[in-house]
């Protein structure tokens, strides 16, 4: 009988961002140590002359397909929506080096639709997005969860 399984990863990376027209102190440059956790759904592989035999996806493919679209772009980075100022924007760039530019405000909930949409479109076939989590902090996190946006 053939059973739909989760698997899930953990992903950390550090990064800064600067939430614009914010009124608290997050309207000023200020990092994070984030931790997204990427949770696939598919049916496991059932072939016994495949390596990946009884595997959803291989974790180490998971983690290159993160790591790839996601963490090695992300990590040590500061994120500025495209409505940061623009001279300002240029002093972070020098002074920080790997600056993003977004088209949204990058909060916790915009950069985790970022994320999946980013996943979403390589995954193999019969392989699904289940959901997503990403904490901002050790208490905060936002959630995306496939179910909610089909």
């Amino acid at each position: 009988m053939k059973q739909l399984i989760r698997i899930t990863r953990e992903f950390s990376f550090e990064m800064a961002h600067v939430l614009v027209n914010y009124d608290g102190p997050c309207r000023n440059v200020h990092g994070h140590s984030y931790l997204l956790y990427v949770t696939l759904s598919g049916i496991p592989l059932n072939d016994r002359n495949n390596p990946k035999n009884g595997m959803v996806m291989d974790f180490t493919d998971l983690d290159n397909l993160v790591k790839t679209k996601i963490t090695d772009k992300f990590d040590h980075s500061v994120v500025l929506s495209k409505d940061f100022d623009n001279n300002k924007r240029e002093i972070i760039a020098e002074a920080f080096g790997n600056t993003i530019i977004v088209d949204y405000q990058p909060t916790c909930e915009n950069l985790i639709v970022d994320f999946a949409g980013r996943i979403k479109k390589e995954l193999p076939a019969g392989i699904r997005l289940h959901s997503m989590r990403l904490y901002e902090t050790a208490k905060s996190y936002a959630e995306w969860f496939a179910s909610d946006n089909e």
